[in-house]
């Protein structure tokens, strides 16, 4: 018997709105850039962190590289859960709010019903 390889086709087109995002991660990756160019808060902020850090006398200078590795080894799970919400937009919280409401009451409610319930409209 031969061994047949197949290939995974993907769908093109619009994925439907239930869809899940599946992220997969690189583990062979070996560098990550960070662009703060739109951010100029954040890059002040680590400027700050750089040239504090390297207010010595002794030892090789302190690199953003060593700043991140310190900063990720203090993270928990709690914090982990804030960044998570910090991704979700306007709209995903809305709907979140709407999934534990028809948990909660057994309904089944649409956005829109919900969201005029929420609001008190008539």
């Amino acid at each position: 018997m031969e061994s047949i390889d197949k290939e995974v086709v993907k769908k093109r087109g619009r994925k439907s709105k239930n869809q899940t995002k599946e992220v997969q991660i690189n583990k062979e990756q070996t560098k990550f850039f960070v662009d703060l160019s739109n951010e100029p808060e954040s890059l002040s902020l680590i400027f700050d962190f750089l040239l504090k850090s390297n207010e010595k006398n002794f030892g090789r200078p302190i690199l953003f590289k060593d700043l991140c590795l310190y900063a990720v080894s203090k993270l928990t799970a709690k914090d982990v859960d804030k960044i998570k919400d910090q991704s979700l937009s306007e709209m995903e919280k809305v709907e979140i709010a709407l999934i534990d409401h028809n948990k909660k009451t057994g309904q089944s409610l649409t956005m829109g019903e919900f969201l005029v319930k929420r609001l008190g409209i008539n």
